[in-house]
């Protein structure tokens, strides 16, 4: 086991907002990531595992969590392995597969109930824990060597319905076309969840296969808070995880945002009685940059919130659309816009959000519209450190991008975000696609 020098063993003075923060070591193939605190009830485990997006991987990736789900080596049976959590004071279990810049990840979670709660358990909470995700993840239910037929058949099911279900959801679907338009030549084009037309060629053995390699390919990063440490929580991985030898792999950086030769406008056509406006611009801001503080509060100013120049400009002044809303993903480096409008006011619409984003680059903002939005960002970050959970994901963020920051730091660093900072990050925004999906009529 190796300990980071990165990050004291001791936080206790480090503030009062966050308390303390993260102990690093390494375990083999896998980081390890430990937060020691007894502000909550229960122990949180979070394993997150990243490969690079790719049109040959994305989903036979997407497929194996929901495989892996189905039982391990010891509890083979789906009902057995519930039952295991419902013995462990009720644990919950979940997982999720989700695009972070270039890379695909997935991400297994795992809350049990912590010791000092628990008397006469009979056993430590924190190795079960620890036990029952190892299992999960690199000793899997097989047959024959692979994959049981049955659960691959079914799980094969279960992602094809929802990537069905993307279509149903118009708000969803349009904001995925948008971006499938706009990266149409980068692997950030793909779904998190892979393709349907992919499905019928996963076998159990061709996804097994996948699953050896994969173990040898994904970045592995492990979080556990709760009242324990990183030197425990280090001896208990070794006999849990079962990993192929070798270190632990890092993240490649995403490629980059060119700037776009013109805007590329896309209509679509399906049944639908209301208008899904998006625009795909490019920022080139990233999470490891210095101007991602900038980033956030611009893209708070446009449209994050209720105060923002999108939602009144577009949604509440001119009642042009039934919302108005801007997103800004700092790992890749780009902003959507999403808005849903009668059909006939696409032109209208189109105009009005444009004027925001020239008043953005000239400078057009208030005071207030600064004020409040830093208020919102800095008052987010304050709430998430109410979340074990939620402070795992930030700083993984940090893992993933190369670049760590405590709450407290980006707090500070988005108080201090000034009018000027703000237009040097707008002079950086290009728009680059317009999608609008619309009804079959002829104009």
């Amino acid at each position: 086991m190796k300990v980071g020098k990165g990050f004291p063993t001791e936080r206790k003075e480090l503030n009062r907002l966050t308390g303390p923060w993260f102990e690093r070591g390494q375990s083999g193939r896998i980081r390890l990531h430990v937060m020691p605190t007894r502000r909550f009830k229960t122990y949180q485990f979070a394993l997150y595992a990243g490969v690079p997006l790719s049109e040959e991987d994305v989903t036979r990736t997407a497929l194996l969590p929901f495989v892996l789900r189905r039982g391990t080596a010891s509890l083979p049976e789906t009902r057995a392995f519930r039952e295991r959590l419902d013995d462990l004071y009720g644990a919950g279990f979940g997982f999720d597969v989700m695009k972070r810049g270039d890379s695909q990840i997935v991400v297994f979670q795992l809350e049990v109930l912590q010791d000092r709660f628990a008397h006469g358990a009979g056993e430590s909470l924190l190795e079960a824990g620890m036990r029952l995700l190892g299992e999960v993840v690199t000793q899997p239910a097989l047959a024959d060597g692979v994959f049981r037929s049955h659960y691959v058949e079914t799980e094969k099911t279960t992602v094809r319905k929802r990537l069905e279900a993307i279509v149903n959801d118009k708000i969803r679907y349009a904001a995925e076309r948008c971006i499938q338009e706009m990266c149409a030549g980068e692997a950030y084009r793909l779904n998190a969840l892979g393709k349907i037309e992919d499905l019928p060629h996963l076998t159990p053995e061709t996804l097994h296969a996948w699953y050896t390699e994969w173990l040898e390919r994904a970045s592995f990063d492990l979080y556990v808070t709760g009242d324990t440490s990183l030197e425990e929580v280090a001896a208990l991985v070794p006999g849990a995880f079962r990993m192929p030898d070798g270190e632990p792999t890092v993240y490649s950086a995403p490629s980059a945002c060119g700037s776009p030769d013109g805007v590329k406008t896309v209509v679509e056509r399906m049944d639908v009685t209301q208008g899904k406006l998006n625009m795909g611009l490019r920022m080139g801001v990233r999470h490891a940059d210095d101007d991602y503080p900038a980033a956030l509060v611009y893209n708070g100013i446009l449209g994050a919130y209720p105060h923002s120049k999108l939602f009144l400009n577009v949604r509440e002044r001119a009642s042009l659309a039934y919302y108005a809303a801007s997103r800004y993903d700092g790992h890749k480096g780009i902003l959507t816009i999403q808005s849903g409008i009668d059909i006939a006011n696409f032109d209208r619409a189109s105009a009005i959000i444009r004027e925001q984003l020239d008043a953005m680059a000239r400078g057009d903002i208030s005071d207030l519209e600064l004020e409040q939005t830093r208020a919102m960002i800095t008052g987010q970050l304050r709430e998430l450190t109410d979340s074990a959970q939620e402070m795992i994901g930030f700083h993984f963020n940090g893992v993933l991008s190369g670049r760590a920051r405590e709450p407290e730091e980006l707090i500070r660093e988005v108080e201090a975000v000034t009018r000027e900072d703000v237009v040097r990050v707008a002079g950086r925004v290009k728009l680059d696609t317009i999608y609008f999906l619309r009804d079959g009529k002829e104009e």
